[in-house]
């Protein structure tokens, strides 16, 4: 029997972490207990690292102040994801998550808003903007100190994996340039290293990064990241070959690594909404979400699929989204009284017993990394072209990378 992989040599396998019970609200509702039969029921499964999101108004009650007391739930996580074998991916800044963006009210007074998205401010819905990220000084100086304070409370700590610069930040605030978008980046990696040199970086960009130009993506997260990240669901692509098109995922990362100019990637999103045949509340939510969510057989089948592929593209790794379907008790509350298909992407059902795609994850745990493409000959353009116009381009690309 050969020798199991190191982490160097290993294709991570991971997931994005909300508690059951709490969501969105877990940090200002913690239970050490609850996290720790969590995390124990993910080890247990073969996963190995864990994306964790620090929400910014519970981690920054005020632009100078920093609160303790999560800080200190924090370095609890941390040493619950050590003692459980886990690798953690703490993510900054959080922000935009599950279609809503949770910004504190200080951060608010702005013109930037993306009105796809309600923002929310101290528990309640608001119409306001978000001041920018990139040019406002004091928005500036309260993410430094926000990054400096986390991951000097986390520096040297053995189960941090990777710092994550952010969730799909281009949904929140969009550098006004380019040179805004890099400067930023440069602002909060010097922060990070500043408490922590030996820090590595990472930053949540998602499919939309490359649909549009939003002037902060692969090639300039590349500038400050050892390891790019993509999100992407073929649910949200009508071009895609509908919601179980494993081959968006592949295509996805090797345009990033294009742009990037051969950055490795991990695919830190990836995962289906689905029900339950036979479930009163699945069949419930089935028919009114036909288009989006997938039954649980189908959606185990895409999940092999899909990290198949993923780890034949050369990936560094795959986490999926997410942990557990959320409790009926929350369901009225932002965002999933709304957005009813974030309630049901977990790998467990929120009771605590597993979905199909956790059986598929156990056998494929343990898995080489293998070498990623050297080459992409369906891409017959040079970046400069894709970036004038990507929304037709990425579409473009994905029919000639389906050809081949």
């Amino acid at each position: 029997m050969s020798d199991p992989p190191s982490p160097s040599d290993r294709f991570r396998l991971g997931v994005n972490y909300w508690p059951a019970r709490t969501a969105m609200g877990w940090w200002s509702d913690f239970d050490c207990t609850e996290v720790a039969a969590d995390f124990a029921r993910i080890a247990a499964s073969g996963l190995d690292s864990i994306r964790i999101f620090l929400t910014w108004a519970d981690f920054q009650p005020t632009p100078s102040q920093v609160d303790r007391r999560m800080l200190d739930r924090l370095i609890a996580v941390a040493d619950l994801a050590a003692g459980a074998g886990l690798a953690l991916v703490p993510t900054l800044f959080t922000g935009h998550m599950s279609g809503v963006n949770w910004i504190p009210a200080w951060a608010l007074g702005g013109s930037d808003r993306d009105e796809r998205f309600r923002v929310v401010s101290n528990g309640r819905v608001t119409g306001c903007g978000l001041r920018s990220w990139y040019t406002d000084p004091l928005i500036a100086r309260a993410q430094a100190l926000l990054a400096t304070e986390a991951a000097g409370a986390l520096a040297g700590h053995d189960a941090v994996w990777t710092w994550d610069l952010g969730n799909e930040n281009s949904n929140c605030v969009i550098p006004p340039t380019r040179s805004s978008g890099r400067e930023w980046l440069c602002r909060i990696a010097s922060a990070i290293r500043t408490a922590d040199p030996d820090a590595q970086l990472t930053l949540g960009l998602h499919m939309e990064d490359l649909e549009h130009d939003r002037v902060l993506g692969p090639s300039e997260a590349s500038e400050v990241c050892a390891v790019l990240s993509m999100h992407g669901y073929p649910i949200y692509a009508s071009w895609a070959d509908g919601p179980t098109d494993e081959q968006l995922l592949p295509f996805l990362a090797d345009v990033t690594r294009w742009l990037a100019g051969g950055r490795d990637l991990l695919f830190a999103e990836f995962g289906l909404p689905t029900f339950r045949r036979g479930d009163p509340v699945g069949d419930a939510l089935g028919p009114r979400n036909a288009s989006l969510l997938v039954e649980e057989q189908a959606a185990a089948a895409y999940t092999e699929r899909a990290l198949a592929a993923l780890h034949r593209a050369g990936c560094v790794g795959a986490m999926l989204w997410c942990y557990s379907d959320y409790d009926s008790a929350i369901w009225e509350e932002p965002p999933l009284d709304l957005a009813v298909h974030e309630r049901s992407f977990g790998l467990w059902r929120a009771d605590g017993s597993p979905k199909p795609s956790v059986a598929v994850v156990e056998a494929f745990a343990g898995a080489r990394r293998l070498a990623g493409p050297e080459r992409y000959p369906w891409i017959d353009l040079e970046r400069h072209e894709f970036l004038v116009d990507p929304d037709v381009e990425l579409p473009r690309l994905y029919g000639l990378y389906r050809s081949c």
